[in-house]
């Protein structure tokens, strides 16, 4: 269930209300049936007719994680003061915010997780009195699930970004980091690269560390998240970082709009906090304001190159590089000293003394998992085209429905390695692979779904369905039985079928003897040697370990 408020120039003043964070003063957060009750006082327009007037959008989202809820409040407060001219008293530019821009708020993402409502859900930060919960009730993480759209509240959110196109995705959350000084980090994607966002992102990032400069906040707007390189020790410093599309802001940027991460400091208390996020709603709808148009701009430029992917290089995944610099970093003193308890070294900070860490900030980014683009685009087979279809669709990525398609030049991934995780993460097993792609021709059934590279969403669905990407549809775990074995010969069938083979092929023979002499564990497993001469076996099944997407030159 979402709840967006849709704050639009239509919109007349809005009434008189109080919300339970301002009658508790600070110290209570309302529930559900007050965010309802509030934007049903608020007149919603349809998302079409905001859309044909091509002023920009911006979309604010809190409670994804429902137990750090700072950003509900804050939005119903921003919204009460747009609308009854109290911030444009504030700051003029304000005044020029619902001229400009259109708002749609979501106050509460997670409803479910928002209304497991109690004491202590959060131990990691200061307020509000109750709470709710990080996830839903399925107990999944909604900022996970992004690319792999396994809940239904992901498939409404999607639906909601994709009918309005917010050129700025707002996601409002609460850090569980370390203590230290600055109130909140505000993290902007894309802000390097190839995309003509790129630069618009970066001066968006500035902006806001320069406006919440002013209001007098200690703001982190420098590209990287404040969690340390190793876990729990800040001598270990930070590192700049770009997110995947599992992640709010790493989505909306693969799909050529600006997401925007804000993070607030869980350790410091829960009205400063709500203030801290009104501060930073502030700023960054001015921004909207000022600068809106040419997001949008931007964001249709980029839509524009993407027809022209076919062919390039993507990167698909970076990494921190190496080079790093001392960053002067406000901090508390610790110490940190050996524990009886966890038997680990214990981080024990003194917030009666704030200090200046010197520590190392990884400024460097590589790319990790670089790929070619087809010059065409892929193809689904039909077998597991129905298995992606329905979340290509909530992604907005284009793709048609094939005809029988005899004898097709294809390229295909068969791994020559899979490995499942050790873990359930997300709900979901996930599977790493090694191989690459090679030529091949297959025939396609009817009812194989075609993808285009070139479209708007080119890098997204790369992104899904390239097996090396780290939040592909292969890497979630949706192909997983494509690496299973379903037929095999009995061990006295496979000794028999073994020695008419080594009898007639000289090549195997050379090929079982080498192995032998120089692969120990292959020598020692008798599974391993049977098994060597079943997958040369005209019955081994020739889809074992084939990925379910082919790449191809041009639609078939």
């Amino acid at each position: 269930m979402l709840l967006p408020l849709t704050v639009t120039t239509l919109l007349g003043a809005a009434p008189s209300f109080e919300t339970t964070f301002e009658k508790s003063g600070g110290l209570r957060t309302g529930r559900l049936e007050e965010v309802a009750r509030l934007c049903h006082d608020f007149e919603a327009l349809d998302p079409e007719t905001t859309r044909a007037r091509r002023r920009p959008v911006v979309l604010l989202q809190a409670g994804i994680h429902a137990g750090e809820i700072d950003g509900k409040d804050a939005e119903l407060l921003l919204a009460r003061e747009l609308l009854d001219g109290s911030a444009a008293a504030r700051d003029p530019t304000l005044r020029l915010v619902l001229q400009k821009v259109t708002l749609v708020l979501v106050p509460i993402f997670n409803v479910d997780g928002h209304e497991r409502f109690g004491p202590r859900h959060r131990t990691n930060q200061i307020g509000p009195e109750e709470s709710g919960w990080r996830v839903t009730s399925q107990n999944l993480n909604l900022n996970r699930d992004y690319a792999k759209a396994d809940t239904p509240e992901m498939a409404a959110m999607l639906k909601l970004l994709g009918a309005w196109d917010p050129v700025l995705y707002v996601d409002l959350h609460v850090t569980d980091g370390a203590m230290f000084q600055p109130d909140l980090s505000v993290q902007v994607q894309p802000w390097l690269g190839p995309s003509p966002l790129a630069a618009k992102g970066a001066a968006l990032s500035r902006a806001m560390g320069e406006r919440l400069t002013r209001a007098g906040h200690l703001a982190l707007t420098d590209f990287f998240y404040p969690e340390f390189v190793r876990h729990d020790d800040p001598q270990s410093g930070f590192a700049i970082a770009e997110a995947t599309p599992r992640f709010s802001q790493g989505y909306w940027a693969a799909r050529n709009r600006l997401g925007m991460l804000v993070e607030n400091h869980s350790w410091k208390p829960y009205a400063k906090r709500v203030a801290v996020t009104l501060d930073t709603l502030r700023a960054l709808t001015a921004e909207a304001a000022l600068h809106g148009d040419d997001w949008l701009a931007a964001s249709l430029a980029a839509d524009r190159k993407a027809l022209k992917l076919p062919g390039t290089e993507v990167t698909l995944e970076t990494s921190p590089g190496s080079h790093a610099h001392t960053l002067s970093f406000p901090g508390y003193a610790y110490e940190r000293i050996p524990s009886e308890i966890s038997g680990a070294l214990w981080t024990r900070y003194d917030q009666s003394r704030p200090e200046i860490w010197h520590i190392p900030l990884v400024d460097e980014i590589n790319p990790k998992t670089v790929v070619r683009a087809p010059l065409g685009g892929y193809v689904i087979p039909a077998g597991y085209a129905q298995v992606v279809e329905d979340r290509l669709t909530l992604h907005g990525i284009l793709f048609k429905t094939l005809a029988e398609r005899p004898r097709v030049e294809v390229e295909t991934f068969r791994a020559t390695k899979a490995t499942s995780a050790p873990a359930v993460f997300e709900g979901r097993t996930g599977m790493s692979v090694e191989g690459q792609w090679k030529p091949e021709t297959r025939d396609l059934p009817a009812g194989s779904i075609y993808v285009p590279v070139a479209q708007p969403h080119g890098a997204l669905a790369m992104a899904l369905l390239e097996p090396l990407a780290p939040d592909s549809f292969l890497a979630w775990g949706f192909f997983n039985a494509c690496f299973e074995q379903k037929e095999s010969m009995e061990g006295y069938v496979a000794e028999q079928a073994a020695r008419e083979m080594l009898s007639q092929d000289a090549a195997l023979r050379t090929e079982f003897a080498r192995r032998l002499a120089q692969d120990e564990q292959f020598r020692e497993s008798s599974a391993a040697r049977l098994l060597f001469f079943e997958q040369r076996a005209p019955s081994w099944d020739e889809k074992m370990n084939l990925v379910p997407v082919f790449r191809v030159a041009r639609e078939p």
